[in-house]
């Protein structure tokens, strides 16, 4: 077993400045042996703020890590134990006789101790605090064509808001700080100054990769971590999930892992996918499933793209959007459901443009995806983060499905026309054409819901409008929940806009999805059509029969708790002078 004191210790100043010692005492073997005390000679783990400044990454740690999941049994990933230092280093003083004593660090060497004037340094060459403020970051996945697509255009918006050129250095405006003070959120810092996106990105066939590879920002990304295969999944879920999918996914565990492990203090995963087709859709669930496992408490956003209504790309979508919703349920906190044919009446009847590409699609979706996490990557006057956001709208935890709005959004024409103000904002983005997905929020009733806005606007003139909105229109929203719309103010502006918000409700109306899937899933297994291909690959019936009841109980839920009302219960309550009688 390889023992504390047998590695050697890496001479690193960034904190603290240390020597390492050769250990000359005599190791004992058999019944004697204490594998796990540390020699005194090594000062590094003497002194107290060792627990609190020790790198997650630094090798012994990493051991002790390993011996503290094995002797607690701890279902926690080395990554995740390791955050927790003092809990670690208590453990292992309390077990392995490991010496955490008051004593200070020992003084270096007369050719090291050297006075320095100036304070460090960054690789970017700025001076910095000596103690910094731990960064929020969000590891970003992006699975199969469409999930590539939404996010290398995400990517593209997100390199603009932080001054990030093609090549992944810093051209923005050096007088401020904004746009590099909380650059980790999204980005790794690489030598030489560069940027590197925390993005991960996968496939089963190597199409999409050339295709991002050769793009525009094809170069910023981190070669390693474009995880693909060759075959493809042919738009089947269980080749996803099951078969191809399986064979790829601890490729990009691994990776996942090593973005993870160089986090300071990772909030989240957010995954871009599709619910159609093969990839996105199977092998996108199965990578949730698995960071939910070992990481079961950071937070989970996906972009979800589910199948439009009237316009279908394969027969067999609602076999894969049935399958996958089967999983998010279960392994999401948060869903962002978005479709094709509600972006394209965005494009269509708002923004006017007469032929929409994908590309204007992503632009919106990525908008959006923005605006979700402005006030983690710049200052506020109310902040919000994905854990506040989950806190704020899931009142139950199946219903974590979110429909997605964006504003402004004007034709280039009319732009010159209308001043930008909150109250025309706030009626923008509470607007039902404006919504991402295909779900009227008229026919149904609002749980919750969240405002994001960004630019230079007074917090008191944003609570009086959302508190507006909810007075006009209380019909659309259920009484039980009082004060059920959370608002945050961030103040930079995205690029080329004064003001911007973006809009995330929890409504009952996007029943109307799940409803409109199910039936065209139940119409082609009643009839077991095309269900070979997914037993063939392994899959069984009875995985079919699980997510049809489950999507079914899912929509039952959303239309229990529309028509639920605040007197339901009185029933149940006592009466108040019986209680205040004792």
């Amino acid at each position: 077993m390889t023992r504390v004191q047998d590695i050697p210790f890496i001479n690193s100043s960034e904190h603290f400045q240390f020597h390492p010692q050769q250990d000359k005492t005599q190791r004992k073997t058999g019944k004697d042996r204490q594998p796990w005390v540390i020699p005194t000679q090594y000062p590094i783990l003497q002194f107290p703020p060792f627990p609190l400044l020790v790198r997650t990454t630094y090798k012994p740690y990493q051991f002790a890590c390993h011996k503290f999941k094995r002797d607690s049994n701890i279902k926690l990933s080395i990554a995740e134990i390791a955050e927790k230092r003092t809990v670690v280093f208590k453990y292992l003083s309390l077990h392995h006789s490991l010496f955490i004593s008051p004593s200070p660090p020992h003084s270096p060497r007369p050719s090291q101790a050297q006075t320095h004037n100036h304070p460090p340094k960054t690789r970017s060459g700025k001076n910095t605090p000596k103690i910094k403020a731990k960064m929020r970051e969000i590891l970003h996945i992006q699975g199969g064509q469409c999930g590539n697509q939404i996010g290398s255009k995400f990517w593209e918006v997100i390199c603009g808001e932080h001054g990030i050129d093609a090549t992944g250095k810093f051209n923005g405006d050096e007088s401020s700080d904004t746009q590099l003070e909380r650059i980790n959120v999204y980005y790794n810092e690489a030598s030489g100054g560069r940027y590197v996106p925390r993005a991960v990105l996968m496939d089963l066939e190597p199409g999409t990769m050339d295709a991002i590879r050769s793009g525009p920002y094809g170069k910023i990304f981190r070669p390693d971590n474009f995880v693909f295969g060759q075959s493809g999944a042919g738009n089947n879920w269980a080749k996803g999930h099951y078969t191809e999918g399986a064979e790829l996914i601890d490729s990009v565990l691994d990776v996942v892992r090593k973005e993870a492990e160089n986090c300071d203090c990772l909030q989240g995963f957010q995954v871009c996918h599709s619910l159609g087709g093969g990839t996105g859709s199977g092998m996108g669930t199965l990578l949730i499933s698995k960071i939910r496992e070992e990481y079961p408490d950071r937070m989970m956003l996906t972009f979800s793209v589910f199948p439009s209504p009237k316009v279908s790309d394969t027969v067999v979508e609602p076999y894969n959007a049935t399958l996958s919703v089967h999983q998010l349920v279960e392994n999401a906190d948060e869903c962002m459901v978005l479709d094709n044919e509600a972006l394209y009446d965005i494009c269509f009847r708002t923004l006017k443009l007469s032929t929409p590409s994908f590309g204007d699609l992503n632009h919106l979706i990525s908008a959006t995806m923005s605006g979700v996490t402005c006030c983690l990557r710049f200052p506020g006057q109310l902040n919000s983060d994905l854990r506040k956001l989950a806190v704020n709208l899931i009142p139950f935890p199946r219903l974590h499905f979110f429909m997605v709005g964006f504003a402004p959004l004007t034709s280039h024409r009319s732009q010159n026309y209308s001043s930008l103000t909150v109250p025309e904002l706030t009626q923008q983005m509470w607007d039902a054409k404006n919504m991402m997905c295909a779900a009227d929020p008229r026919h149904g009733r609002y749980l919750t819901a969240s405002a994001m806005f960004r630019g230079k606007m007074s917090t008191k003139e944003v609570d009086e409008q959302m508190l507006n909105v909810q007075n006009k229109n209380s019909s659309y929203f259920v009484e039980w929940i009082p004060n059920n719309v959370k608002s945050s103010v961030c103040d930079i502006p995205p690029t080329g806009l004064k003001m911007s918000s973006t809009f995330v409700g929890n409504s009952t109306s996007i029943q109307e999805m799940f409803r409109r899937v199910s039936e065209q899933f139940t119409a082609m297994f009643r009839r077991k059509a095309f269900l070979h291909w997914y037993t063939g690959e392994g899959m069984d019936e009875m995985e079919f029969t699980e997510a049809e009841s489950n999507m079914n109980d899912l929509v039952a839920e959303y239309q229990q708790y529309q028509d639920a009302t605040a007197d339901e219960e009185e029933d149940y309550e006592e009466d108040p002078e019986e209680q205040y009688e004792g």
